[in-house]
């Protein structure tokens, strides 16, 4: 394939004109000879730009998990809350407002970054987003009172959103293969670090009576922004995004940047133009819409699915209110300590699932370890509903293997399952879309926005006190969810997107996926013997 040969101009996109499809179906058929252990030697540099972007996720856990951890912290609720039953809390209204406000923010900020990543590229919308989360984080140091606190937590939610839609995209179009399942469901470690990180902070600095225990919380998020800021100028543009343009010799450059060698260049970028012109004869164009036409409609909904079950099974009570739910069993210091065994378990459970989300497949990690969850559910609301002070401890040991149990299975495969599912002309909406729905009607490990406003006013000892009772409520959510998975949820492990597209357009029933044997299969195949004979 020639890369310097001019871009014939189809609509509002360019494409190369010859595609060299021997190159491509070759390209296909090295996905499936490599070894997760052989792509990790052979693109070193790939996966430390992956690593990048999950570090960036890790700005999204920590603001919302800083949040979360404030509620815990005795000098914040005397400062922003009320007097009530010999302490502090903080009203309901201004404790929702807290909690949706940023993720209702979150929303717009997925949509917009869905749309512009697609625009200007990943690279400079991850720009936009840095500079709104300093905003933010500045708001929320300096914030004295409920409105500027507020402010500060609502702008930094227009940032995290589009992180998540940007970082998700970006993994998924730069991974190898082999590495793509691992690498996917290890940025869910984003998400268990940054509250490690809060956890940290609230055990040394949450006890002193100033407003510097909650504040050094929110200001230690500039450190993590920085580190994010001094990788950006290196970082390379994604090639799907500038070969989608007609960008070639840039994306050709890209590629080299992410460690490909000359060949690996010309083969790569004939699989990728030869997937996106495939793709694009299914998809008419690359808005929003798309993603609800023709086969594009059954992709989205598997792609978010998994998105909304974590958001029904519970992970938002459970890691924004364990610190809350501990302090009603334990003393303040225990349960600090607590809440750091707590992100200690969900850090190991995401390293757990790196080492079996390929052997056992997205869809098994997703439909048992969902319902061992249900599972733990029930037993933990039972114990909350004895209410002696062993069945609470017990309770609150069930939410720490509940932690563990989720990041091996739903909390790690739900974002495999939404970078690999969607087609990749539609990939950044799709993950948009998905974290929006995510956010906007339910929320999860993040934050929720319906479970945001509706939690403090169903937990809180002053409204109705539910408690750990509030668990019966997501086991029965949990049932609905395990139904879909079983019919629905595909098996998409191993396969290449040039595989999945084809897949999606002949409409392959979700159980046949795993022993499905594509054309793309067959041509690779038969490219490779032609390569050998030759």
């Amino acid at each position: 394939m020639a890369v310097d040969e001019a871009p014939v101009e189809k609509g509002n996109t360019h494409y190369l004109e010859n595609v060299d499809e021997q190159a491509a179906h070759i390209a296909n058929q090295d996905d499936h000879d490599i070894t997760a252990i052989q792509a990790l030697r052979k693109n070193p540099t790939t996966v430390l730009w992956c690593a990048y972007a999950i570090w960036i996720l890790v700005l999204n856990s920590f603001e919302n998990q800083a949040a979360g951890s404030a509620l815990g912290i005795p000098q914040f609720r005397k400062d922003f809350g009320y007097a009530f039953g010999g302490d502090y809390v903080l009203p309901a209204d201004w404790q929702g407002a807290f909690s949706g406000g940023p993720v209702a923010s979150a929303v717009f900020g997925s949509f917009a970054a869905g749309w512009i990543a697609d625009k200007i590229g990943r690279k400079l919308t991850y720009a936009i987003c840095f500079l709104f989360s300093v905003i933010g984080i500045t708001l929320e140091v300096v914030a004295t009172n409920s409105p500027i606190f507020f402010g500060g937590k609502f702008v930094n939610g227009f940032a995290i959103g589009g992180f998540i839609s940007v970082s998700f995209t970006y993994i998924g179009e730069i991974a190898p293969t082999a590495l793509r399942g691992i690498l996917s469901s290890a940025a869910a470690i984003a998400f268990t670090f940054g509250p490690f990180l809060v956890a940290l902070i609230q055990k040394g600095e949450g006890s002193k009576t100033t407003r510097w225990a909650y504040r050094s919380i929110f200001v230690a998020q500039y450190g993590v922004l920085a580190i994010g800021v001094a990788g950006w100028p290196f970082m390379p543009e994604s090639p799907w995004w500038l070969l989608s343009k007609g960008k070639e010799a840039k994306a050709a450059n890209a590629l080299r940047k992410l460690g490909y060698t000359p060949e690996d260049v010309e083969k790569r970028m004939a699989a990728i133009v030869l997937t996106l012109e495939e793709v694009k004869r299914e998809t008419e164009g690359a808005s929003f819409l798309e993603c609800f036409r023709k086969s594009n409609l059954r992709r989205t909904m598997i792609s978010i699915a998994p998105l909304s079950i974590q958001a029904l099974s519970g992970v938002f009570f459970v890691s924004a209110y364990s610190t809350y739910y501990y302090q009603s069993v334990y003393s303040s210091d225990m349960s600090f300590i607590l809440q750091i065994v707590q992100q200690v378990l969900s850090l190991i459970g995401n390293v757990c699932s790196w080492f079996i989300i390929d052997r056992i497949g997205r869809r098994n990690s997703q439909f048992y370890g969902l319902l061992l969850l249900t599972v733990i559910l029930v037993v933990t609301a039972a114990l909350a509903t004895v209410g002696s002070l062993p069945a609470l401890k017990g309770s609150c040991a069930l939410i720490l293997l509940y932690c563990f149990v989720y990041n091996v299975t739903i909390g790690a495969t739900a974002f495999t399952i939404l970078t690999e599912s969607s087609t990749s002309r539609l990939r950044v909406k799709t993950i948009a879309i998905g974290n929006a729905l995510q956010n906007g009607i339910f929320l999860t490990s993040r934050t929720q926005t319906m479970w945001s406003f509706v939690i403090p006013f169903v937990f809180n000892p002053d409204k109705a006190a539910l408690g750990g009772k509030t668990c019966f409520i997501f086991a029965g959510l949990a049932v609905f969810c395990l139904i879909y998975l079983w019919f629905c949820q595909p098996e998409t492990a191993g396969r290449t997107y040039e595989e999945l597209d084809e897949m999606f357009i002949k409409g392959v029933p979700a159980r046949e996926f795993k022993t499905y044997v594509t054309d793309a299969q067959l041509r690779g195949e038969q490219a490779k013997e032609i390569q050998r004979g030759s």
